[in-house]
């Protein structure tokens, strides 16, 4: 079969049976990332896994549970501050140490390494090339590579080492336009698990403290907290997945906060009024891999970030039309 592909490969012209040959070798590829989106979800799983961006590394212990219907994660963080995650299907619950108390904060819809991949690749296929690799050992365990090569400027490129046995990505790397990693995430031990009992499914956080929440109130999706804005012309590839109203301490009024995504690529978009006396923000900057870009439209304060290219961040703001 390889023989076979390379030889279409170099072939000056591309017969119908290569044509087919290839179209089955390129259906294999995103079969095998199909069985890691879903792997993450499925299996029962605990290990810890190292993730680096820049100078800073941090390792995180996991437990993942499946039941058949429910799905159950516990992260904590193994350095510094004892930082914890759970989450059941796609709620999140984040214990958050701060000073004297415990901040408990609510997110939807976030992916958490393994769960990196949408269940749904059709997205991700209008804007990205699959291809293999090598087979390599990460945490003791063979791994098939699989690279993911953006189609234009407007996301960047990434890297997944995938289970050969479980289908459970293993490691997760990003890489720039450049070819520079911008960051790396990666199991350095993993084994499934059987066990039923969901007494770990809680935080170890010191009960002597307070806890405070600080929740996110949810709006519709096509809805409109503001008649003064709206969407248009969002860069390629980029969809709407999220919005809600965000209360900010010290803002005297809820800051709109869009989430979109591209399948893998995840930029946030934050809305409010322009308050007098403080000068509005304007333009570009990148702290570690994380681009800003913002701008006033009318008298609306639009900032836009994401761990993507300034090129995005600056189509996503730009599509925000003030309306009277």
């Amino acid at each position: 079969m390889r023989g076979f592909v390379l030889a279409c490969l170099v072939a000056s012209g591309l017969s119908g049976a290569c044509q087919s040959v290839l179209a089955a070798a390129d259906d294999e590829k995103w079969q095998i990332l199909q069985k890691a989106a879903l792997a993450a979800h499925a299996l029962s799983y605990q290990g810890i896994f190292v993730c680096q961006s820049g100078q800073q590394s941090k390792s995180v212990q996991i437990k993942h549970f499946f039941d058949g219907q429910n799905e159950y994660a516990r992260n904590v963080l193994l350095d510094g501050s004892p930082r914890e995650v759970l989450s059941q299907g796609g709620d999140l619950i984040i214990y958050n140490p701060k000073n004297e108390k415990i901040v408990i904060e609510k997110r939807r819809g976030q992916n958490m390494f393994p769960a990196v991949l949408p269940v749904n690749l059709s997205i991700v296929k209008q804007s990205y090339t699959l291809r293999t690799g090598d087979i390599e050992r990460v945490a003791g365990r063979e791994a098939q590579i699989l690279f993911l090569v953006p189609k234009d400027n407007l996301r960047y490129s990434y890297r997944f080492w995938i289970d050969t046995e479980y289908g459970l990505i293993l490691k997760s790397v990003m890489f720039n336009g450049r070819n520079e990693m911008m960051d790396s995430i990666s199991f350095t031990q993993v084994n499934l698990v059987n066990s039923v009992d969901l007494d770990w499914f809680k935080p170890q956080i010191d009960n002597k403290k307070n806890y405070v929440m600080e929740d996110e109130v949810p709006t519709q999706a096509d809805f409109n907290p503001s008649p003064h804005w709206m969407l248009k012309d969002l860069p390629a590839g980029y969809y709407k997945v999220d919005q809600m109203l965000r209360v900010v301490q010290g803002k005297p009024l809820p800051v709109t906060h869009v989430v979109f995504s591209d399948g893998l690529a995840s930029v946030s978009l934050f809305i409010e009024p322009v308050t007098n006396g403080i000068k509005p923000r304007s333009g570009h900057s990148v702290v570690g891999n994380t681009s800003f870009y913002s701008s006033v439209v009318g008298y609306l304060q639009v900032t836009v970030l994401g761990e993507v290219p300034e090129a995005t961040v600056a189509a996503i703001a730009n599509s925000v039309v003030f309306v009277k």
